[in-house]
């Protein structure tokens, strides 16, 4: 049970409100495949959550390559996951469900994602939720993305909310530790291939959907 009382909650976006890490895997193999790095599924995997320009250059040290630019390489990668979110991006389960029931709660949304300020918009526009999230924030404008807390903590800044007080909703195991390090209290939806992580003995409580949040949140508030 929580000691700090609940007033607003910050959803990541990418593997929590639509299942675009499958979108970001594909993008990063096609992309890298193009400067002679070629990935695997498992490879990407352990960079989710991660901001994409991070990601990139921890690529080119594992393997450097002369050209394209790193940003080169990021901003293709970026226009690639947006092709994907506008034409096969869904809302995942319990998504609408769990913005209603936290609604109905009386907290506040918010959302704070490693994607670019355009992805965000793509995709809230796409998932038509721009008026669920009006305070949004992207880890682009930080120094450092996650598993850095600097994201959380500029969002609860904008919701003027105590960090202790803000719910994070997160299904990498990089915004997990971020929402950890930020002082938040944080729900795990991860995919069920990384599930079983014990790393996400750092969230208070670790869901199979968000259909399952009513149930969490009655464990959290007592």
């Amino acid at each position: 049970m929580l000691l700090t009382p609940l007033q607003a909650c910050i959803f990541d976006m990418d593997g929590v409100l639509l299942d675009s890490e499958p979108f970001w895997r594909q993008a990063e193999m096609e992309v890298f495949a193009t400067v002679g790095l070629h990935l695997t599924e498992e490879d990407c995997m352990q960079t989710m959550g991660v901001r994409i320009d991070e990601v990139v250059a921890l690529r080119h040290l594992q393997k450097p390559w002369s050209s394209p630019s790193c940003s080169e390489v990021a901003d293709r990668i970026v226009e690639r996951v947006a092709e994907l979110i506008q034409t096969r991006g869904r809302p995942l389960e319990g998504v609408e469900e769990a913005l209603e029931f936290l609604q109905e709660k009386g907290l506040s949304l918010a959302l704070a994602s490693s994607s670019s300020s355009r992805l965000i918009r793509t995709a809230l526009e796409t998932l038509e939720l721009t008026s669920a999230f009006p305070v949004w924030h992207s880890a682009e404008h930080e120094e450092f993305g996650k598993p850095h807390p600097a994201v959380f903590l500029a969002t609860a800044r904008k919701l003027g909310v105590a960090p202790a007080s803000c719910l994070v909703i997160e299904d990498s195991l990089n915004g997990v530790v971020a929402a950890f390090a930020a002082g938040m209290p944080v729900l795990a939806v991860p995919e069920p291939a990384v599930a079983q992580d014990p790393r996400f003995a750092l969230a208070q409580a670790v869901l199979g959907s968000l259909r399952e949040l009513p149930e969490a949140w009655e464990r959290l508030v007592g």
